[in-house]
């Protein structure tokens, strides 16, 4: 039996550093990157540890936006402590109950509530954070023709259909930038909000974070790569948002709406890039599942407008359509 090294290291760390005794360790989760949890029960107490290899990991911008986020009054992990060296965390609890195994009918109202407003709060922040310029929106893009058309599809690009995709490319980088610019958390969703019983959610995995479009995680977290709503509800929630927020309240609903079609083309087509990249580089296949619902709204937005017809028609050359049962549940 292979000897996990970073586990023994770990409760090595818990014990000796911490003095934590008589206690058990349970996965909590991993992620996509090469950090690991650990939840550590003793007697009454809770917390999780991260085990975060400092040759793999850079923890510091987890620790500055933790920090940041819960002076917006947002609840993150609290950080009790970090050894920097071994590449170790012992954080608050959060629990085990991630949005998207309790989002039904009846629980999504209130949930979206108050992610909604947790986002709003977190919008306030404004603290030396990269830009989420024109070179990372491109950058991020650029996924989607060498990790889904070339690696997924085996699909080569002539010039004139990349000529065609950078014209898009281009549209959604202006949307982008011409809206207000916010903290952002970058992956908004149902896998990374908990739900806790005071101060709902609880916010996780978010050290990507930088400063860009105010409807970026508004976008991830209602048109969800892992969870679908009817363009009804998302509207409506896509409201609330828009109304309560100072930053918004005086925009016009049809702008706001395209902003946020937009900001999701772009993160929609990015996304399509890192799960055929989790699977064919870091071997986490079950991302391929996800594929299908991602395009979806790749396709239904590209129908909505008559700009980003080329896009549909480009897709549509190259064989690739979406499931029509999961463009009617999101029309």
């Amino acid at each position: 039996m292979q000897i996990d090294s970073r586990l023994e290291q770990l409760k090595n760390w818990l014990t000796s550093e911490l003095n934590i005794q008589n206690y058990s360790i349970e996965v909590a989760s991993a992620d996509a990157s090469f950090r690991r949890y650990f939840r550590i029960t003793s007697d009454s107490d809770t917390w999780v540890a991260m085990d975060a290899p400092p040759d793999k990991e850079d923890c510091q911008p987890f620790v500055h936006i933790a920090t940041m986020i819960e002076t917006a009054e947002v609840q993150a992990p609290h950080i009790f402590h970090w050894n920097k060296e071994l590449g170790f965390m012992l954080l608050s609890d959060l629990g085990s109950e991630p949005y998207l195994n309790t989002l039904s009918e009846n629980t999504a109202e209130q949930l979206y509530n108050d992610a909604i407003d947790a986002l709003i709060k977190m919008q306030g922040i404004r603290n030396g954070l990269a830009a989420y310029d024109k070179a990372l929106l491109n950058t991020e893009m650029n996924l989607f023709e060498e990790w889904y058309l070339n690696k997924h599809f085996k699909i080569q690009l002539n010039q004139q259909q990349q000529k065609e995709l950078k014209s898009i490319f281009d549209l959604l980088t202006d949307n982008a930038l011409n809206q207000p610019q916010v903290f952002v958390h970058r992956d908004y969703h149902s896998r990374n909000l908990m739900i806790t019983g005071k101060d709902n959610p609880g916010v996780i995995d978010f050290q990507d974070a930088v400063m860009g479009g105010i409807t970026y995680d508004l976008v991830s977290l209602l048109k969800d790569c892992y969870i679908a709503w009817p363009r009804q509800k998302i509207i409506k929630w896509l409201n609330h948002f828009r109304i309560n927020n100072p930053l918004t309240n005086n925009i016009n609903e049809n702008t706001f709406i395209r902003w946020f079609d937009l900001m999701g083309l772009q993160r929609h087509l990015k996304v399509l890039g890192i799960f055929c990249r989790l699977n064919y580089r870091d071997n986490k296949s079950n991302y391929l599942n996800d594929l299908p619902l991602t395009l979806a709204y790749v396709i239904d937005v590209c129908q909505r407008y008559d700009e980003l017809k080329p896009l549909i028609n480009l897709l549509s050359s190259l064989n690739i359509k979406a499931d029509q049962k999961l463009l009617d549940k999101i029309k």
